[in-house]
């Protein structure tokens, strides 16, 4: 009898570690998928506008305007910067979309002059915004997984800021 209710708490025992575990890891992924929502609240753009080839970016809690756009028909995620001459991609993120190295150029950025290489993106799309033939760069010093969407994308857009939204056409 005593064999018996040793075992029964065991179950019971395993039993709560298993359903707490459970609740954890329901937990992680719904505050994971939060978080993602804070860092990239623009993952899913729509495209709403009728006519008009427009983007509506909403600011992210770091106040950075980060989204996923397609670069070569690959989803990438994007942060605008106008302080990038060129969309400047970072090495691994460029073999995964097979970029060609072209002549190498010095960079200069916040952290000092870089080395990149330069190349052509074929397309970047944006919601409904879709540029062809890109100048970018590629930077082997770039360790993000981000790609910094530049002027050379940026300068053929009109961009309005109104409060947390940044509009573009």
């Amino acid at each position: 009898m005593a064999e018996e209710g040793k075992g029964t708490k065991r179950l019971g025992a395993g039993m709560i570690t298993a359903a707490w575990v459970m609740v954890l890891g329901l937990l992680t992924l719904l505050f994971g998928d939060l978080l993602e929502n804070q860092r990239n609240p623009n993952r899913h753009i729509s495209n709403a506008s009728q006519g008009t080839q427009e983007v509506v970016l909403q600011r992210n809690r770091f106040g950075h305007y980060v989204a996923t756009a397609q670069i070569n028909g690959h989803d990438i995620e994007v942060l605008l910067d106008t302080g990038a001459s060129d969309v400047a991609i970072p090495d691994h993120v460029a073999k995964k979309l097979r970029l060609e190295r072209g002549a190498a150029s010095i960079y200069n950025t916040a952290n000092g002059p870089v080395r990149a290489f330069q190349t052509v993106l074929d397309t970047v799309q944006l919601g409904d915004i879709v540029l062809t033939d890109v100048r970018a760069s590629i930077n082997p010093g770039f360790r993000a997984d981000h790609v910094l969407l530049g002027m050379s994308f940026l300068k053929h857009v009109e961009l309005t800021q109104r409060g947390d939204t940044l509009i573009l056409r």
